[in-house]
């Protein structure tokens, strides 16, 4: 009988480890996916930051050619008064 249960013990510590192998084989698949995933997210992050550092230079950048046009509009309505003003007189 000692055998026997020597076996038996035998059989479930095989099915326990195949159990277990099996697990790991998955818990370990599941983070490498997670980390995949992890990765792509990363790297969308990159490409929204820098469009985004791009998209704000270029608005900086009409920011202030903006400004300089309501300048030059001002200084050309001045110049059009003064002209009225002096064709009026």
């Amino acid at each position: 009988m000692a055998a026997e249960e020597v076996l038996q013990t035998v059989d479930h510590y095989k099915t326990e480890i195949e159990r277990l192998t099996k697990e790991l084989t998955e818990t370990t698949h599941e983070k490498i996916q997670a980390a995949e995933y992890g990765l792509v997210v990363l790297e969308e992050k990159l490409t929204l930051k820098q469009q985004y550092d791009e998209l704000e230079a270029e608005y900086d950048s009409l920011k202030q050619e903006l400004e300089q046009l309501k300048e030059l509009k001002d200084v050309i309505y001045d110049i059009l008064n003064q002209l009225a003003f002096q064709f009026s007189v």
